[in-house]
């Protein structure tokens, strides 16, 4: 099972609670993890690699980047 996390809003050192709060959800998901940071919104993702192991990382972009999905 996968694991997401993330809040909205400005908060001080926003990367390094994202990454904190990703950290203690690694049993969610061992294989690997994503970030993504953005105005007023940071999302962070865990993953187990169960199917598609090559392209299942998350989160996800359209092509120019303006859209960030992770589920």
């Amino acid at each position: 099972m996968c694991g997401i996390c993330g809040f909205t809003g400005e908060v001080a050192n926003r990367e390094d609670i994202l990454r904190e709060m990703t950290a203690r959800i690694t049993h969610r998901g061992p294989d690997s993890e994503g970030y993504h940071l953005g105005d007023g919104v940071a999302m962070g993702f865990r993953r187990l690699s169960i199917i598609d192991l090559e392209g299942g990382s998350q989160p996800l972009y359209n092509e120019d980047r303006t859209l960030t999905l992770t589920f």
